[in-house]
């Protein structure tokens, strides 16, 4: 997830099989978060742009599971990437076709 605004801010998740939800595993602001970003993008990640989202799971600490108000919202973007088939990688928004 990234944010555009006055200072970048990006959080890296993953979701292992077996784990209720997805968990945090980093979490960067500035010249951090545009590292995340570079290397998401030479990697293949698929990287979505929430701001609202971005401001709920940055309340949590890395390597914590996502909390269960955040749950709607990444399903969305879950379901957008695994339904995308391609596997590219861009900031389009989970309603932007």
């Amino acid at each position: 997830m990234i944010e555009k605004s006055q200072k970048k801010r990006a959080i890296a998740l993953k979701y292992p099989e077996g784990v209720e939800a997805p968990i945090i595993m980093a979490k960067g602001e500035g010249r951090n978060a545009q590292i995340m970003l570079e290397e998401a993008e030479k990697n293949g990640i698929h990287i979505a742009e929430d701001a609202v989202l971005v401001d709920l799971l940055g309340m949590s600490e890395v390597g914590t599971v996502v909390p269960e108000s955040a749950w709607k919202a990444l399903a969305v973007i879950f379901s957008f990437i695994l339904s995308d088939g391609d596997s590219s990688t861009g900031s389009r928004r989970p309603d932007e076709h």
